[in-house]
């Protein structure tokens, strides 16, 4: 007998994923591909859309063939920022853009001195001012360097909702995309901003779907309901939602440690963009204010050059334990130094933000330290000042109930030092390690649960391990 199952094509800029759940939300089967890279027109590296489509249509057309499954319905989840440009008989215009791509500074001047200043700009669109990160900048860029190739445009579609069409041929926009950094949505008025209309971009963005919505499509004579896709960020957190009721923050892990608060629904100040704050929207288009950290690069650069000065592997930090009596040392150190000034300790939030592109770590002499141990404490408590700051930037605010529980994914949620420091910084605060077996997938097929799975949606999504906050002596 086929298990019936939900298939979610997940695009990331590395890797390309399909996955299969079953109606438990298991996952079941699994297959990833890298595909190489392209150049755009002016020779800067792109996502090769030709091969993309190519890959995406097999995937789809492989599941549906294997004999042990049924799929009875599919969704996308993909990096944001990132537009293609559909003609009127459905081909792409031009190329994919890549959001890292260097923007003309006489073009974004041209910009911000008609609609800007940027700082406004920023905080009604809740977008960091962040060039080609903001895909409404590529549209407007596109309408004013290439006219011809603007002309013969007839939508924008976000990377998601692409994927979506190559399926559905229904060309939507969704919120989840539209709400990502992209300088394009009014959080305010719940619109897009006036800028997109006075360049009369919002005719090329089709018409918004519910970010739960499907298609129904039929492939090969089999009925399929199809999702209209989701960013990447916003599909990530769609399991907690899912799973728990009460106000929580939830600190992505990775290069970058973002942290998000579903609950806290205040708008975005000019102070807070400073600190690289900004807004995602979710899946049932209420905001979510987040702050994002370069916490795990620094992290990897330092325990590089910790490596380097102890002489020892650069993975040496995974068999570092959680000292307390260290984590004391170090800090009683530290307080004297700073003369009772106790806002570095990340117990703290000072009443001042300091700006924090780098922690402190990276002026200290590691010659101070006795051994690798030692040192590694120390940069863990300094990245942990920091992390303090920048989760407690999404705190204030909260209209819903007291944040209860903090929810750490990724990278260091598996480490003790981390963790540990965390539950000392937010001592009122439940803090739990999660584990989500592909998350971004994962929220993609809850999404649409309703359209293709009967039974309720499972109470053990998540792997929680509790780290409670030190007893006073």
């Amino acid at each position: 007998m086929k298990t019936p199952v939900i298939a979610v094509v997940d695009v990331g800029k590395t890797n390309k994923k399909v996955f299969l759940f079953d109606r438990q939300y298991k996952l079941v089967w699994e297959r990833s591909e890298q595909l190489t890279e392209a150049v755009d027109e002016e020779g800067d590296p792109c996502e090769d859309l030709e091969k993309l489509i190519g890959w995406a249509l097999a995937a789809v057309q492989d599941v549906l063939a294997m004999p042990e499954f049924d799929v009875q319905a599919l969704n996308f989840t993909t990096y944001g920022a990132s537009f293609v440009y559909v003609d009127k008989d459905g081909k792409p215009v031009g190329c994919l853009t890549n959001y890292l791509k260097p923007y003309p500074e006489e073009l974004r001047d041209q910009f911000y001195n008609q609609y800007g200043p940027s700082d406004q700009l920023s905080v009604a669109t809740a977008s960091p001012a962040l060039d080609s990160l903001n895909s409404g900048l590529q549209l407007y860029r596109l309408k004013h360097e290439r006219p011809d190739l603007y002309e013969r445009v007839a939508y924008a579609l976000h990377l998601p909702q692409y994927m979506s069409y190559l399926i559905t041929n229904q060309p939507v926009a969704e919120m989840t995309s539209i709400g990502c950094h992209t300088m394009l949505w009014d959080f305010q008025r719940a619109d897009y901003h006036n800028w997109v209309k006075q360049e009369q971009l919002d005719g090329r963005l089709s018409v918004l779907a519910p970010s739960n919505s499907v298609n129904t499509v039929s492939i090969g004579g089999k009925s399929l309901k199809v999702g209209v896709g989701l960013h990447d960020s916003s599909s990530a957190l769609i399991p907690y939602l899912a799973s728990f009721r009460e106000s929580f923050i939830l600190i992505s892990t990775g290069t970058w440690c973002i942290s998000m608060n579903p609950f806290n629904t205040d708008p975005l100040t000019a102070e807070e963009l400073q600190y690289d704050c900004l807004c995602y929207l979710t899946y049932k288009g209420q905001p979510v204010k987040a702050a994002r950290l370069f916490a795990g690069n620094e992290h990897e650069q330092q325990t590089r050059r910790l490596a380097s000065h102890f002489n020892v592997p650069e993975s040496h930090y995974k068999r570092v334990a959680y000292d307390a009596a260290l984590i004391d040392q170090l800090q009683h150190a530290q307080l004297a130094e700073t003369e009772g000034d106790d806002s570095w300790l990340g117990m703290t939030p000072p009443a001042t933000i300091p700006p924090f592109t780098q922690s402190a770590f990276v002026r200290r002499d590691l010659a101070i330290y006795p051994d690798y141990e030692t040192a590694y404490h120390q940069l863990m408590l300094d990245l942990m000042a920091q992390q303090l700051i920048s989760t407690a930037l999404v705190i204030p605010g909260d209209l819903v109930g007291p944040i209860t529980r903090i929810f750490v994914d990724g990278g260091f949620s598996h480490n003790s030092i981390y963790m540990n420091l965390l539950a000392s910084a937010f001592p009122d605060v439940d803090i739990w390690a999660a584990s989500v077996a592909q998350a971004t997938s994962l929220g993609a097929a809850l999404a649409i649960h309703e359209h293709w799975n009967s039974g309720p949606i499972p109470d053990d999504l998540i792997d929680l391990t509790y780290y409670p906050a030190p007893q006073a002596d």
